[in-house]
């Protein structure tokens, strides 16, 4: 059996090659329908699970508790206010937090003494707070500026460097794909979305971005004499810049999504540490999505936008006729 290092050497030299290119509308195709599916299901559950930053309540904070059970403070809440819906977590060692809709003062109270008679803590064990949606609002807003803010200074700076705006159309295409998958994943999961979560979708924003970049390097390292080229086709030079920083790719999605998936399965899974789920999910979607995104969308997308440029299409018309004299002379 060949070894990776053999088979990265393969790709890079062209011996070995997948038809990334060739086969776009293939990928296309697949993107479009999982775009499909990050904007349906979500809506089909029942729309995304947004936090107590975000739609407001009460929270609870119960420590050194000796049963880190989160039935216990449902429970508890329940039979002291019917009808209050209360989102337990385990935040973490011995230190519960109860979440629950917008409260009275005397609903408190009454929430923080049952929780303290449940849990059999003190009365200094017990915190609660009020927090209102427009703390979330402003998260949101914020959010939403940083991400268009960072979308225009990337197609500025990528035209600026690769000195072609289809590049930065092609990147940022594959950047809205990350973003709507992962957010479909994060919907269709039902995790709570919570300011962690935001901060996670726009940290996975650099990475995707980073992976174009490296693979775009390489793109316009074969193309940049192509117009003088018979060897390969444009779309052949980009499809072997491809195969060739795919390794790398790989590479970098693993070292990146390992520490995260033990975040977000030993830590918030096994452990219990609930606090870090949501920022590693968002991560871990993105870091997978991203490298997908990179290889089948942005790269092929930025071959096709290009093909009928005319001084392309001279040049793959020269890459022909001189692969057809070499057939006639063999």
């Amino acid at each position: 059996m060949k070894s990776f290092a053999t088979f990265g050497n393969e790709l890079y030299t062209g011996e070995r090659s997948y038809p990334f290119v060739a086969k776009r509308k293939t990928w296309f195709t697949i993107t479009g329908v999982l775009i499909a599916l990050s904007v349906l299901i979500p809506i089909l559950v029942g729309g995304f699970n947004f936090g107590i930053e975000f739609k407001g309540g009460s929270q609870f904070t119960i420590s050194n508790v000796s049963n880190t059970s989160p039935a216990i403070g449902q429970s508890a809440v329940a039979k002291a206010v019917p009808g209050a819906d209360a989102i337990v977590t385990n935040l973490v060692g011995n230190t519960m937090q109860v979440q629950t809709n917008m409260l009275s003062d005397k609903d408190t109270v009454t929430v923080a003494d049952a929780l303290q008679t449940a849990y059999g803590v003190t009365v200094k064990d017990v915190t609660s707070t009020f927090v209102g949606p427009s703390w979330g609002a402003d998260v949101s807003r914020q959010a939403i500026i940083g991400f268009i803010v960072f979308v225009l200074l990337a197609t500025v700076l990528m035209a600026l460097y690769f000195r072609t705006w289809r590049m930065s159309v092609a990147a940022v295409i594959g950047l809205l794909v990350v973003m709507i998958v992962t957010a479909g994943v994060y919907g269709a999961s039902q995790f709570e979305v919570s300011p962690s979560a935001i901060i996670g979708f726009l940290t996975i924003l650099s990475y995707s971005l980073y992976d174009t970049v490296v693979v775009f390097d390489k793109i316009r390292e074969n193309t940049a004499d192509i117009t003088s080229s018979t060897r390969r086709t444009f779309g052949e030079e980009v499809n072997l810049a491809i195969n060739q920083t795919l390794v790398r790719s790989i590479n970098t999605m693993m070292v990146a999504v390992l520490p995260v998936g033990s975040i977000l399965f030993i830590g918030s899974l096994l452990l219990g540490a609930g606090t870090l789920q949501d920022l590693s999910l968002a991560l871990f979607i993105g870091i997978i999505v991203s490298t997908f995104s990179t290889v089948f969308v942005a790269a092929p997308m930025y071959a096709w936008l290009r093909q009928n440029e005319p001084a392309l299409v001279k040049q793959a018309k020269k890459v022909q006729a001189r692969r057809a004299a070499e057939t006639v002379a063999a």
